[in-house]
C-alpha cells in the first residue's frame, strides 16, 4: 500500500490559489506517495489541468446519478473533471448538514459507481470520547457508512476526532494508535486480508511540527490535512514527514 497524504481546502480558494496546486505539483514531481488536493468544486476542472502527479478530488458528492437537486454536485460529474476522489461524511458535513451514516453509505456508493476513491471520515465527539464511548462510534460508523459492496481498491478510511479539527488539540500517540488499530481489526472482519490495503489516514491539527509524530504510529498510513495543506510552505513538509517513512 501506498502512503496517502490528502489537503482539504474546505471553503477556501480562489483561481490565483491554483498557484499552490502548481507549486506543489513541480516540488513533489517525483513523490514516493500519493498526495491529493480536494479544492473547492469551483476550481476542480481547472485543478485537474495542472496537477501533474498530484491527485485531485473533490469535497463531497450526491448519492444520485442525477436529478432535480439544486447546488449538488453528482459523482459523475466529479469524474468528469478528472478528478479521481471524494472526502465523504467530514465531521463538518455530518454536524452542519445533518449528514447520517446511512447517507454517507450512499455516497460511497454513489462514488465508486463513478470510478471515484470514496476517502470516508470517521470520528468521536469530545463528549464521547469523555464518555468512554470512543470505540463503539468507530465501529458504528465504519459498519454503517460503509457499504457491503464497497470496493476495498476505492476506500480510503480518515479517522478524525472531531474535537482535533481545526482546534489544535491533538489526542495523544496512545490514543491515535488505538483507534487506528480498532479500524483495522474491524476493517479485517469485514471486509478480509484486502482490508490491509485500505489506507488509514489521521486528522485533525495535523502540521509540520507533529507530522513525524504522527506517522511514527503503526496503522497510520497518512494524513488529512486542514488547513496546513492551504499554503505550500506548511503543506510541503507534511509530505516529507511521510515520505520518510517510506
Amino acid at each position: 500500500m501506498r502512503k496517502f497524504v490528502a489537503g482539504n481546502w474546505k471553503m477556501n480558494g480562489l483561481r490565483d490559489s491554483l498557484e499552490n496546486i502548481a507549486e506543489l505539483a513541480t516540488a513533489h514531481a517525483r513523490a514516493r506517495i500519493d498526495i491529493m488536493i480536494c479544492p473547492p468544486a469551483t476550481l476542480l476542472s481547472k485543478a485537474c489541468e495542472i496537477n501533474g502527479s498530484l491527485k485531485i478530488g473533490a469535497q463531497d458528492c450526491h448519492s444520485a446519478e442525477k436529478g432535480a437537486h439544486t447546488g449538488d454536485i453528482a459523482a459523475q460529474m466529479i469524474a468528469d473533471c478528472g478528478a479521481t476522489a471524494v472526502i465523504l461524511g467530514h465531521s463538518e458535513r455530518r454536524e452542519n448538514h445533518s449528514e447520517t451514516d446511512a447517507m454517507v453509505r450512499d455516497k460511497t456508493i454513489a462514488a465508486q459507481s463513478a470510478g471515484l476513491t470514496a476517502v470516508v471520515c470517521i470520528g468521536e465527539t469530545l463528549e464521547q470520547r469523555e464518555k468512554g464511548e470512543t470505540l463503539n462510534i468507530l465501529k458504528t460508523q465504519l459498519e454503517a457508512s460503509i457499504p457491503d459492496e464497497v470496493d476495498p481498491d476505492l476506500l480510503v478510511v480518515a479517522y478524525e476526532p472531531v474535537w482535533a479539527i481545526g482546534t489544535g488539540k491533538i489526542p495523544t500517540r496512545e490514543q491515535i494508535a488505538e483507534a487506528h488499530a480498532f479500524c483495522r481489526s474491524t476493517l479485517l472482519e469485514r471486509l478480509g486480508s484486502s482490508a490491509n490495503n485500505v489506507p488509514l489516514l489521521y486528522g485533525g491539527s495535523v502540521k509540520a511540527s507533529n507530522a513525524d509524530e504522527i506517522f511514527a504510529l503503526q496503522n497510520v498510513d497518512g494524513a488529512l490535512v486542514g488547513g496546513a495543506s492551504l499554503s505550500p510552505t506548511d503543506f510541503s513538509p507534511i509530505i516529507h514527514a511521510l515520505e520518510a517513512t517510506v
